[in-house]
């Protein structure tokens, strides 16, 4: 689905996030509303060679998986009038170009219970040249933490990431993003005892 045939006849669009948009849209929207898609899972198993690494260093961003059985939190954000080509017009650059992701309609469920709207979400598939594919949390923490692009470290993204879902949605347990930002803490140190706060200060100073 290309950006152009999603506009056709549309005033007004919502966007999903589950990396980097959660924190970072850099578009102009009407509002945002956390929430959740079901039928896919988040997994650090895309590679990106310009915003958080590099040819010769390939960074971890994270994609969806489908699954049957798994929900994945976020944020969609609704653009309108002229909002919508200019977002598109961004996203597809950031996303598709530099990023190689590919675009589905997906549906997303509000936090607040107000009723479900159908979105565009940006997905990575293993037919990217950059795909990256599965690998342990030992092993794509280690990729993480050496990785940095245009954008800025990979830990940055990692922990961003992670900041969010303790502060927006502390009652999900997502494991392989918690798993992952453990082992890059154990990279660095024995942090295993670390306050939420005291993780992400050690991270940020590594970057």
């Amino acid at each position: 689905m290309k950006p152009q045939d999603i506009i056709k006849e549309k005033s007004s669009l919502w966007i999903f996030g589950y990396g980097s948009l959660v924190w970072k849209p850099d578009f102009e929207y009407k509002r945002r509303k956390i929430g959740y898609i079901r039928g896919y899972k988040r997994r650090f198993w895309h590679g990106d060679d310009f915003h958080r690494g590099d040819k010769e260093k390939p960074a971890r961003v994270v994609t969806l998986i489908a699954d049957e059985e798994a929900c994945t939190w976020g944020v969609a954000y609704e653009v309108t009038e002229c909002q919508v080509e200019a977002s598109l017009q961004y996203l597809n650059m950031r996303e598709v170009v530099q990023g190689g992701y590919i675009t589905e309609m997906v549906e997303f469920i509000p936090k607040d219970g107000h009723g479900s709207v159908l979105s565009l979400v940006y997905i990575a598939t293993p037919d990217n040249p950059i795909y990256l594919g599965p690998a342990s949390d030992g092993e794509i923490a280690a990729q993480i933490a050496m990785c940095r692009g245009n954008t800025g470290h990979n830990i940055e993204y990692l922990v961003r990431l992670a900041e969010f879902m303790r502060h927006h949605c502390p009652e999900v347990e997502d494991g392989h993003l918690f798993s992952i930002e453990t082992a890059v803490l154990n990279i660095f140190s024995n942090c295993r005892e670390l306050r939420s706060n005291d993780r992400k200060s050690l991270l940020l100073e590594v970057i």
